[in-house]
């Protein structure tokens, strides 16, 4: 029988699309990244620099939206998810259609996933910027717009799997494994760690919190770099880098190997982000254990496309495409070369909270992902737009300047963090206290500050010129599709569920893993017996597959012909890591289970001050985690008493805000007292008057600072009404609210907003724009400030109740007149003295 033939047009049409979006949205990007770079050299770029060179027409007091609070999730939600989302999008798209031999399966889907993503980054474009946010790295945006991401994702999945189940190519190509793991891991984990319990249109929290909602938040927020930055673009290596050498994949075993190793370790490796914290012992080696573990898969995939280009070296000369290429896979060497170094507990313990981290983090954005899609973009530009590319020699251009910058970049940020972190922990001749203070390892680092924006800025003008060639690439060519005749292939996907997991490959690695989980959790002695049989296990897998080899590669060839049995397998590689992980903090976070110290609850108030702090975005600069260095107790927790922070001291914080940068001193200790000594008015380690001065001109209390000054928290008003909301959406994710009516907590706030406002005012507190206000017209506009809010805040952040030595904790019920402590933990009968 004659095989039917059909004549396929591509939908190049997205591919443009996407790709147009992903130069705008990353030009953008990289702008307000500058922008943000230079905020950290020179203050004044918050807002008095724009407010100098408009002769006063543009206040600083108004552009609160352009502080580097505020402006840093836009940073990294533009780069993440409008450059390399766009540009993953556009490469999907187009490869995928080749590599399946069929057209995208529905028009109307990508065009409604196109037009959504959109969107969503124009939504987030507007919102980071007003300060509505929640307050967690890589998973900032406001929870219509999740919503809206899921199913925006959703609708990118069933067109992908759609075009799958119509492909006219039996098997699926390398390029197309690393793209069913992307959607589906990317799904499991937006979602869990975007679960949040809404207070209004614009506000919720999430529903893990303390040590819980931090290893999730790392769970996902790693793994995001790994299935949203990594494997969808090394999808996309597969397919281009071979296109563009006009050569095969090097070895094909290899990229078994680099894939199913890559899906399998990369989710287990988040807790690495939390060395050295409250975060269970055994949690931190098994993440350091796994990051150290993915140098192979990754230096696997880097060689694989490497060698790929053998043959080919003399075109890096001339051609750009194989420029940026080479380039990009080798950044990607050398960043998951730094990565599992810096998992390693010692070195982490110099390069966390210091900017270490964030030329890593660069390197990999910048080099890796944007290189790729330089590459990508000059290949594709003159097949979409049939003709030849505008300028060669600007692409090199570009290429020279890219490559400058991030390398100034990645070496300014090298020097800094080792700099600053080696600052913070000297100590005098003497061993007992420490030589710097912070500030002055801001000073220190001015220089490799400056060059740091200087290389930023390099990098955005090649992308500027990159987009420039684009741009006149397209208007001098022809937007025609792209036809191809295929064979219509029938009879495929024919393996069931049942034949892909009942086989020894799976049924071994399944019962491996068991044993090995099981290692994990046993007492002593059992957890040997299950690392035995672990062992044995991998023997006997080894001692089969060399016997018969044949059998255990035709499975995996048969797997490959079978989109779903292959996306289940992928599915259960990657969700086994985060059970195994996030099930066991589900008992530990909780007040019963800690030792030593609970946190205390917040007054509505405090509460307030809080979600202030996060709208801020103070979680950038600042951490609340005291770790467990001889340095951080000398220089954060000096009392005997008080020493590294406990887990239990943030058990109630939705969301948690242990930080993972610090710009300015960890606050973990900045309320400064326990509890119990609550009958008095609060006073942390500094008085409310520092605080007041600190939020108006940090310069004032901290010479040399690099804060920017708050002045719109002293006029715009805190808003009590939405307090009851906020508290009750509380008592229904576990803290132990008391119960209260609506007027009681209103009257509470505002109580001790007074309070707190009458000692600014008796201390001499001043306001430059409300001079002629008398003491009482002063203390009625300062205790609805905002910044009262706030002052109460960090007048409580750090305290905690001292759990009793029967393991009970303590039910404090204080003077009941007092608005500041009748905000105990409700009673617990089953542990009320």
């Amino acid at each position: 029988m004659t095989p039917e033939k059909t004549t396929i047009t591509y939908d190049d049409r997205s591919v443009r699309h996407f790709m147009s979006a992903s130069i705008f949205w990353g030009v953008i990007g990289m702008l307000v990244g500058l922008l943000a770079a230079t905020q950290l050299s020179w203050w004044q770029m918050n807002g008095k620099f724009l407010e100098a060179i408009s002769f006063g027409l543009f206040k600083a007091e108004g552009l609160s939206y352009i502080t580097f609070g505020r402006i840093r999730p836009l940073h990294t939600n533009a780069v993440i998810f409008a450059f390399v989302g766009n540009m993953m999008f556009a490469g999907v798209y187009y490869s995928t259609q080749r590599l399946c031999k069929a057209r995208m399966a529905s028009d109307f889907l990508s065009r409604l996933h196109f037009w959504g993503w959109q969107s969503i980054i124009l939504g987030a474009a507007l919102t980071l910027p007003a300060g509505l946010t929640r307050g967690k790295e890589y998973a900032e945006l406001i929870w219509p717009l999740n919503i809206a991401v899921v199913l925006m994702w959703v609708v990118f999945g069933v067109n992908f799997f759609w075009t799958l189940i119509k492909r006219n190519e039996r098997s699926l190509y390398v390029s197309l494994w690393f793209y069913i793991a992307t959607i589906v891991t990317i799904a499991m984990l937006y979602i869990v760690n975007h679960l949040s319990l809404p207070t209004s249109l614009v506000h919720s929290y999430p529903i893990f919190g303390g040590v819980q909602d931090g290893l999730v938040q790392w769970w996902y927020g790693h793994n995001a770099v790994a299935f949203f930055l990594t494997t969808p673009i090394l999808g996309i290596m597969y397919y281009f880098v071979p296109k563009a050498a006009e050569r095969p994949v090097y070895s094909y075993r290899l990229s078994i190997i680099h894939f199913w190793a890559l899906v399998f370790i990369y989710i287990w490796a988040g807790p690495h982000h939390l060395l050295n914290t409250a975060l269970p012992k055994w949690m931190q080696y098994l993440g350091m254990l796994f990051s150290l573990m993915l140098w192979a898969p990754s230096w696997a995939g880097m060689l694989n496309g490497l060698l790929t280009l053998r043959g080919a070296w003399d075109k890096l000369r001339t051609d750009p495409v194989l420029k940026f290429f080479a380039a990009a896979v080798t950044f990607y060497g050398m960043a998951t070369f730094e990565g599992p170094l810096l998992s390693i507990r010692a070195v982490n313990a110099l390069s966390h909270y210091t900017d270490w981290t964030v030329g890593h983090v660069h390197s990999g954005a910048l080099g890796w992902n944007g290189f790729m899609a330089a590459g990508m973009f000059y290949w594709l530009a003159p097949r979409l737009w049939k003709g030849k590319l505008w300028s060669t020699s600007l692409a090199n251009m570009h290429f020279w300047l890219g490559l400058v910058g991030i390398l100034l970049y990645t070496a300014a940020m090298w020097v800094a963090g080792i700099t600053q972190g080696l600052m913070l922990s000297q100590t005098n001749p003497d061993g007992a206290t420490l030589k710097y203070e912070f500030v002055e390892t801001l000073q220190t680092i001015h220089v490799p500050y400056m060059l740091r924006s200087f290389g930023g800025g390099l990098y955005l003008l090649g992308f500027i010129l990159c987009a420039i060639n684009i741009f006149m690439t397209a208007r001098r060519g022809i937007a025609e599709p792209m036809q191809v005749e295929v064979m219509i292939l029938k009879n495929k996907d024919r393996m069931t569920l049942r034949e892909a997991f009942i086989n020894d490959p799976v049924c071994h690695a399944i019962a491996a893993l068991c044993f090995m989980i099981l290692w994990f959790f046993l007492p002593t002695h059992a957890d040997k017996a299950a690392l035995l049989v672990t062992l044995l296990l991998v023997y006997r897998s080894v001692k089969l597959f060399k016997k018969n080899s044949t059998q255990w590669s035709d499975f995996f060839n048969r797997l490959i012909d079978n989109y779903l049995p292959f996306t289940v397998l992928i599915f259960l590689a990657a969700a086994i890591g985060g059970a195994v992980q996030i099930i066991p903090s589900l008992l530990v976070n909780k007040a019963s289970q800690v030792e030593e110290r609970v946190q205390t609850l917040y007054t509505p108030l405090e509460l307030a001050g809080r979600d202030l702090y996060i709208s801020e975005g103070c979680y950038n600069c600042h951490s609340q985690m005291i770790r467990t260095l001889v340095p951080d107790v000398m220089r954060y927790g000096p009392l005997p008493d008080q020493g590294y922070s406990r887990l239990g001291e943030s058990i109630y914080d939705h969301p948690y805000q242990w930080g993972s940068k610090r710009t300015g001193p960890d606050l973990a200790r900045e309320g400064g007292i326990l509890a119990a000594e609550a009958k008095q008015m609060r006073i942390g380690k500094r008085d409310n008057l520092w605080h007041f001065n600190h939020f108006m001109d940090p310069r004032q209390t901290s010479p040399g600072s690099n804060m920017p000054p708050y002045p719109w928290l002293f006029d715009a008003k805190t808003d009590f009404k939405s307090l009851p909301q906020k508290i009750a959406a509380q008592r229904t994710l576990g803290v132990p609210w008391p119960a209260l009516s609506r007027d009681e907590i209103e009257q509470s706030a505002r109580d001790q907003g007074m309070e707190i406002a009458s000692s600014l005012v008796k201390a001499g507190a001043f306001l430059p724009d409300q001079a002629k206000l008398s003491d009482d017209q002063l203390r009625n506009h300062l205790a609805e400030s905002q910044v009262i809010a706030l002052i109460s805040y960090m007048q409580k952040v750090g305290t905690y109740d001292v759990v009793e030595s029967d393991g009970k904790r303590p039910v404090k019920w204080l003077d009941p007149d007092s608005h500041r402590t009748q905000f105990r933990a409700a009673p617990d009968k089953n542990t009320q003295n």
